[in-house]
């Protein structure tokens, strides 16, 4: 080469092309990194992954389990998994360290229910052996996962998390672009020549000039700078400083994210199910009382059937029984939702509601249902069937809905109690002092001209007739709406009797229900017929100068038994 410094900046230039190529390529971190729980861990019937070992919003993050039976994988919120877990023996992923993952054990009791099949998670999948889930959140807040076998034998701990590794490379593309400027520049010096002394005359002349200058002082001394020395010096500057950068993983143990606290519950509230888990509720509640209604059967609605629907409905079994004239309960419908009312919070019990109308109903049917405890599945209380010209109100504000305690009605024209008991009072006594309580509507309408009716009847001159309706406060439920007020749901015992007025009266049964139901014609001593009467009701907000509206009703003849 005819330039003595091509060499060393070509030699540079290809080093720090193989190094950024390097990077590229067999430096090249891992794309995944897999760290798993420690094989020395503990065990309980229960192992939880919690929020903090996810990062943000990945929606990359596989979960591997390995178990020797079968097991259950669960999704929930992050309290609402903390909740089911409650006291139980459980073992907690709480992080991602670089070489396993941080766990932390807790004691507690040695067996719990088997979780499958609970409404409380989001999702879940069951598997014999070996399963991977991908973590993806199903909606805002912290989601955590639960993992156990049948509830008393240990849960699986042969847990791995595989999440997106820190594959950056920042310094590959500089290093290969510095790398080939310098074998560029090297192979341009290559054809470079060096700079020679000039045989100019002139030149000489100076020259001259200069050694005869010097005999007469000192003399002096010659200098070329290379203008590429500097630039040579930077290379290798790059090449020594850069040449040990290939990226790898590098994580710290993250801590555990305070999931369920009390402080991240009050900074945001979320809806107690999605509406995805609603659907799958309504489904299986749907299917429960088909079931039950086509045997007539009872017993068969205790997994999803209680309080009030489940009262009217086991009355109906029974009536229809003995009296094939009773007409079958309104079937329910789980599908379409028409809209639902899902509140917030993490106490239970917890109330939802969802307006549905399927092609077997008339009238769209609010089915009011109810989870007790965490660890209980929703059951349905009541099924009401909308009034004609009624509207449902708007579902709730923007921070969402929220259970109301039944006795407080302080934002209220009435409490939910006081509002039950007040229709109760005015279907028994309809010029009392609730007359004006209510906006006119067809179930107090139908109600109160029946009774009127029967006691106006010239037939019914020897009987003392009387017609009580009384709240039943274990089934009261209110929950908030948009505009401040409330939708409470109520259920009434109705007693209808009636009571020869002297020696030789008679009641006359031949020819009605209650002469299946007894067995007799006539009876002197009275009769006494139940009916149950589920209400729906909207109790405006304290203030409002609307009065409070029935919605919905349905009513079941109970029982009709002589005295």
């Amino acid at each position: 080469m005819r330039f003595p410094l091509a060499a060393p900046v070509m030699a540079i230039g290809a080093l720090l092309v193989l190094l950024g190529i390097g990077q590229l390529t067999w430096w090249a971190p891992p794309e995944t990194v897999t760290v798993s729980v420690p094989a020395d861990a503990q065990s309980g019937p229960v192992t939880v992954i919690d929020a903090g070992a996810k990062e943000g919003d990945a929606e990359d993050i596989d979960i591997t389990v390995q178990s020797e039976g079968t097991f259950t994988l669960a999704v929930g919120r992050a309290s609402d998994v903390d909740a089911w877990v409650a006291d139980a023996a459980h073992l907690t992923v709480t992080g991602i360290g670089e070489e396993e993952l941080a766990t932390e054990f807790t004691e507690g009791e040695e067996t719990v229910p088997n979780p499958s099949g609970a409404d409380l998670w989001t999702s879940e999948e069951t598997a014999d052996g070996s399963l991977t889930h991908r973590w993806l959140d199903p909606g805002e807040g912290e989601w955590s996962i639960l993992i156990a076998a049948d509830g008393e034998t240990p849960a699986p701990t042969a847990v791995s998390i595989t999440s997106p590794n820190d594959t950056a490379t920042p310094w590959a593309v500089p290093l290969i672009i510095v790398g080939a400027l310098l074998l560029v520049l090297g192979v341009a010096l290559g054809f470079t020549k060096p700079r020679r002394p000039s045989r100019d005359p002139a030149a000489a002349g100076t020259r001259a000039r200069a050694r005869n200058e010097g005999r007469r002082g000192p003399r002096g001394s010659s200098f070329t700078a290379h203008p590429v020395r500097p630039l040579a010096a930077l290379g290798l500057t790059v090449a020594l400083g850069l040449s040990g950068t290939a990226a790898g993983h590098a994580t710290g143990t993250k801590p555990a994210a305070p999931s369920g606290s009390a402080e991240a519950e009050s900074a945001e509230q979320h809806p107690v199910i999605l509406e995805t888990q609603l659907e799958r509720i309504l489904a299986s509640v749907a299917t429960t009382v088909a079931e039950a209604d086509a045997a007539a059967d009872a017993t068969l609605l205790e997994s999803r059937v209680a309080g009030a629907a489940a009262s009217l409905r086991t009355a109906n079994y029974s009536v229809r029984s003995q009296a094939d004239e009773v007409a079958a309960p309104t079937p329910v419908a789980a599908d379409p939702v028409l809209t639902s009312m899902i509140p917030t919070g993490s106490e239970w019990p917890r109330t939802v509601v969802a307006l549905t109308q399927g092609e077997s109903n008339p009238v769209p049917q609010a089915l009011v249902l109810v989870q007790d405890d965490p660890r209980s599945n929703y059951r349905l209380t009541s099924s009401i069937q909308m009034l004609p010209g009624t509207t449902f109100p708007t579902a709730g504000t923007p921070e969402g809905l929220q259970m109301l305690p039944v006795d407080g009605g302080e934002e209220l024209v009435a409490s939910p109690e006081d509002a039950v008991a007040a229709i109760a009072d005015y279907l028994t006594r309809p010029e009392g002092r609730n007359a004006a309580t209510f906006e006119p509507n067809s179930f107090a309408d139908a109600i109160t001209s029946f009774q009127s009716d029967v006691v106006a009847d010239a037939g019914n001159d020897s009987a003392d007739i009387t017609f009580t309706h009384k709240p039943v406060p274990e089934h009261t439920r209110a929950i908030s709406t948009g505009d401040g007020g409330a939708m409470v749901f109520g259920y009434l015992d109705h007693t209808y009797s009636s009571v020869p007025e002297g020696p030789g009266d008679s009641i006359a049964l031949e020819g009605t229900v209650y002469e299946t139901l007894t067995g007799e014609e006539s009876t002197e001593e009275g009769i006494d017929v139940r009916y149950g009467e589920a209400v729906m009701m909207y109790v405006p907000a304290a203030g409002s100068d609307q009065k409070i509206t029935v919605i919905g009703a349905a009513q079941q003849l109970l029982s009709a038994e002589l005295r």
